[in-house]
């Protein structure tokens, strides 16, 4: 139990008789209840840290009538490695050179590569915004995978899928040391 003691006066010898004062007593109890009280009440309402999740909407996989042809110059590879390194090319593995890239926004970042990449689609399409296809590999991770989609999403780029990696793609990412 908290007391608070004022008590002043007392006696002095010699000048004036003062009457005594009474000492003020202070119960602090109530008042540390209601702190504990307010504090669990906090605890148990707030909420925690939501976990995240990268939204994804995905195709119905027994529909397969409304696949269209698409040109494989318009279609951006990424092919993700291990070590935050990714590697990308335009077209069919092996028609191009790929390109060995991080995910960061400098000048050779992700960012910058798909800016790059589909205005020069769109150049040469007429104006058509360039599809990119996703391949994580068994050494990349899950935040290599929403980094991805963070950066199409920054850039603008609606036209993605994300699909299994084939066997052409392992070879380029072993012999590249990405894998």
């Amino acid at each position: 139990m908290a007391e608070l003691d004022t008590s002043g006066g007392g006696k002095h010898k010699g000048g004036k008789v003062r009457t005594k004062k009474k000492a003020t007593r202070v119960d602090l109890t109530a008042m540390v209840d209601l702190a504990f009280l307010l504090i669990t009440f906090f605890i148990l309402t707030t909420t925690l840290n939501k976990p995240k999740a990268l939204e994804l909407i995905m195709p119905d996989k027994s529909d397969h009538t409304k696949q269209l042809p698409v040109p494989e110059t318009k279609t951006m590879t990424l092919l993700l490695g291990k070590n935050d390194k990714l590697e990308w090319f335009v077209g069919r593995a092996g028609a191009t050179q790929p390109a060995i890239i991080n995910y960061g926004k400098g000048k050779d970042g992700l960012r910058q590569t798909l800016i790059e990449q589909n205005q020069k689609i769109k150049d040469t399409h007429n104006g058509e915004p360039m599809i990119v296809i996703v391949s994580p590999s068994a050494e990349s991770t899950y935040k290599n995978v929403v980094a991805v989609m963070d950066e199409l999403n920054i850039v603008d780029i609606e036209q993605r899928a994300i699909v299994d990696i084939l066997p052409a793609d392992i070879v380029l990412l072993k012999r590249d040391g990405l894998l």
